[in-house]
């Protein structure tokens, strides 16, 4: 997400976003998680849930399971490539 902010700030290519998720322990079976997603996507899609969520500066996306797996491995790659490229250490 590119923030107006930002973009007059002198930083035209920064991005920065944030995101939140349900996780469930592994090995979950599928069918329990195929219902927590469409009960979530459900309660995400009710207007009050989602004018308080913008209030919170949140944008409610009711993702599949399968979308937020390729949206965690995407970030963690992204950022690991930030932290051995300025050198973190823990």
């Amino acid at each position: 997400m590119l923030c107006g902010a930002q973009r007059s700030a002198g930083y035209p290519d920064f991005e920065a976003d944030s995101w939140v998720g349900v996780l469930v322990p592994a090995r979950t079976p599928k069918e329990i998680m195929a219902m927590l997603n469409r009960k979530i996507v459900k309660i995400l899609a009710v207007p009050d849930m989602q004018d308080r969520l913008l209030g919170l500066g949140y944008e409610a996306v009711g993702s599949t399971p399968e979308e937020f797996a390729t949206r965690i491995k995407l970030e963690t790659e992204k950022w690991a490539k930030v932290i051995r490229s300025a050198n973190i250490k823990p």
